[in-house]
């Protein structure tokens, strides 16, 4: 969001020269709301200054606090946060930033995995290790603990390969052909690509939180069953009427 001013009455802008003290009002009236108003929008404020410069304001995730130096918004959603200084060290802050990306791309293919494939076999989550694996209709071969032996060993190579990256933006973003459309040719696609990444990656994230707990409060019972029981009784069928849900109600 990008704003040179606010927009004057009429008689202020045809008249400029006759009222500097209310100009002066009305313009120091208006950068504050501004300023309020794009705190909720995601992204970084600039406005012109009295004096020609631009001031550049960094969404804060609590408006009003003041970030920590370190966050200083060059980082894809960095809104402030973080309230036990855990990224002091600039090392310490790296090895967060990876490790919340890997995470992010991880619980996106979890809960993508989990709702497809209840919406299209039926099978919940915590049903599928205890039947007989199949692979669109057709039996697979192998034990399930011959796959998650050969599963193990594909990521323990294809990790050690990604750690032995001495480039830290190559460590998260190889690029290359794991970009074959050539959705990072430009800087700016770039960048809204890895604010998206993360913004959706952190929702995966609590909505595999809220899977757990579903399923722990309704004997284990699939995210896409207890929404069609919401759906057909949501009066009744909620969070606050299942007392797993809500302990001590």
């Amino acid at each position: 969001m990008q704003t040179s001013s606010c927009t004057h009455p009429p008689y202020l802008s045809s008249q400029p020269t006759l009222f500097p003290p209310m100009a002066a009002l009305s313009s120091s009236i208006c950068a504050p709301l501004v300023a309020r108003a794009s705190g909720f929008t995601g992204r970084r404020l600039r406005r012109a200054a009295t004096n020609g410069a631009r001031a550049t304001m960094q969404t804060n995730w609590f408006p009003g606090s003041t970030p920590p130096a370190y966050l200083d918004g060059s980082m894809p959603c960095d809104y402030g946060f973080d309230p036990l200084g855990l990224g002091k060290e600039p090392t310490n802050l790296a090895r967060f930033q990876e490790a919340e990306v890997l995470h992010c791309r991880w619980a996106m293919l979890g809960v993508a995995g989990i709702v497809g494939t209840e919406v299209f076999t039926g099978v919940t989550w915590t049903e599928a290790p205890t039947i007989d694996q199949t692979y669109l209709g057709v039996p697979v071969p192998f034990p399930l603990p011959a796959i998650l032996g050969f599963e193990f060993a594909l990521m323990a190579f294809v990790e050690t390969k990604r750690g032995a990256e001495t480039d830290p933006v190559k460590r998260i973003y190889p690029g290359g052909p794991f970009d074959p459309f050539g959705f990072t040719k430009t800087k700016s696609g770039t960048e809204a690509l890895k604010r998206n990444e993360i913004a959706n990656g952190r929702l995966a994230m609590l909505a595999f939180l809220g899977i757990v707990g579903e399923a722990q409060a309704n004997n284990l019972e699939g995210p896409v069953h207890a929404l069609q029981r919401h759906l057909a009784d949501p009066w009744h069928v909620t969070a606050a009427s299942n007392a797993l849900a809500v302990p001590y109600l």
